[in-house]
């Protein structure tokens, strides 16, 4: 009975190690469109596709972003300044990507443009601090997404939206950025069963945490100290110089734990781009796999508890 169940489990690994490795056909005529390629997770993958040979339309938000990816890239790869909170500035891309794609569609939709700041405990933050963030991570992806999915949907193509794992797992003060990586996966649920139909498959990225621009020790404390710097005294008072102080020294110390080898979520993107059968996730490091991954299939109070016991506590807290 264990050797048939051994044998059965050697069977569907191996079934699913060639199914993953099977490639799609024709990569260099296939057009992939990136958000947020000025840095990043972004900026590598448009160099790791475009040395593969593939068709890539890089989407930057600043020109000097876009001029420093030509210099490092093929004549093949072409840049778009887009700002994915306009609504004119995603028409004119998807107007310069259709001039592009023509006929053929467009293969690979990635949806990559993302901001982290301003995040922190709710109390210090207002109602636009939450926008800001949500209109970067959630609005300007869902826009986007419609504008480009005629074009997808012409190529039975694929949407590779990040998200992070903590779109799985939500810590206590990080302000809309939680919020919309939540709702990025459930906006690409939604969208993976309803254009299943019409050949198109949804793939969602969620990174551990990785040394990127996003997550810099240095803009994580900028933001934390302008939050409390903005927010009432009674808030001040409440939490204390003792909270801020904590805060700032686990920001500080974040560069050390984060994965500095952004490769690992490209290559998680690239799969998702061009292999026959896609995952629907991608958990990428292995924080991602060893420690969220674990704890969101934890009862919530468990959750509630490692967190509250790892986290800053206000001088006033029960």
């Amino acid at each position: 009975m264990w050797l048939f169940l051994v044998a059965l489990v050697g069977l569907w690994t191996l079934l699913c190690f060639f199914r993953e490795r099977q490639v799609v056909s024709h990569l260099q005529d296939k057009y992939v469109f990136i958000t947020g390629c000025d840095s990043g997770f972004g900026n590598l993958l448009a160099r790791q596709l475009d040395r593969r040979g593939m068709r890539v339309l890089a989407a930057c938000l600043t020109e000097k972003g876009a001029e420093e990816l030509r210099n490092k890239t093929s004549d093949r790869l072409e840049t778009v300044i887009l700002d994915v909170t306009k609504t004119e500035s995603i028409v004119a891309a998807t107007q310069w990507v259709k001039e592009r794609v023509g006929n053929r569609g467009l293969w690979g939709l990635v949806n990559n443009a993302g901001i982290s700041v301003p995040s922190g405990p709710s109390q210090w933050m207002n109602k636009q601090n939450f926008a800001s963030v949500l209109d970067v991570n959630l609005l300007g992806l869902i826009e986007v997404t419609l504008s480009m999915l005629p074009l997808v949907r012409k190529a039975r193509g694929r949407v590779v939206n990040v998200s992070s794992i903590l779109g799985r797992v939500s810590l206590g003060d990080s302000g809309g950025y939680c919020i919309s990586k939540y709702g990025i996966e459930a906006f690409s649920d939604s969208l993976r069963r309803e254009l299943r139909y019409f050949g198109v498959k949804v793939a969602i990225i969620e990174p551990g945490f990785f040394l990127t621009g996003m997550v810099s020790s240095a803009r994580l404390c900028s933001n934390i100290q302008m939050l409390w710097d903005q927010t009432s005294s009674e808030i001040r008072e409440i939490y204390g110089e003792k909270y801020l102080a904590s805060c700032l020294k686990n920001l500080n110390e974040l560069d050390q734990k984060c994965n500095k080898d952004l490769s690992v979520v490209t290559d998680c993107m690239e799969h998702a781009l061009t292999a026959c059968h896609p995952r629907t996730r991608y958990s990428a490091g292995w924080d991602a796999k060893l420690f969220f991954i674990p704890l969101s299939y934890l009862p919530t109070f468990l959750v509630d508890a490692l967190l509250y016991w790892t986290s800053p506590k206000s001088d006033k807290a029960m």
